[in-house]
């Protein structure tokens, strides 16, 4: 009796983005691997947005289309194997640069606002200083 091996071939990265045309198109699609040449001209967004959709990890893309069920179940065919996740390069996520706890846009406000009481306060007690010295003498 002859067994025949049911293990899912394994692709690394650089061999799926090496197909990137018209005529030999992989993407990678939540962890697997598809071989979409032979539908290159039924798809429906044209082959333009399977050729964009190349040399990354294009579940993004197709989830963001919102893809019907029907358009799921047409994708078992084209089915390859598995991409190898430890050859995926890592995405880089965007770090914002340190800011100081110094922040500009809100304490001109408090100034400003202290001085508004401040001024005022100072003005009246410099004039009762001055009408005091003055009716003195």
């Amino acid at each position: 009796m002859v067994e025949m091996a049911s293990e899912t071939k394994l692709h690394s990265f650089d061999e799926v983005a090496k197909h990137n045309k018209t005529k030999d198109c992989w993407l990678i699609i939540h962890g697997k691997v598809y071989d979409v040449t032979p539908f290159m001209e039924d798809h429906p967004g044209g082959d333009e947005v399977l050729l964009s959709a190349t040399g990354k990890d294009a579940t993004n893309d197709f989830e963001d289309v919102g893809h019907s069920d029907d358009a799921r179940e047409m994708m078992a065919p084209y089915y390859i194997g598995e991409i190898d996740k430890s050859t995926v390069p890592q995405k880089r996520a965007y770090i914002p640069p340190q800011q100081a706890n110094y922040n500009p846009d809100k304490t001109p406000e408090f100034v400003i606002k202290i001085l508004q009481f401040l001024v005022p306060l100072l003005i009246l007690g410099l004039a009762f200083a001055v009408r005091h010295y003055t009716k003195e003498q």
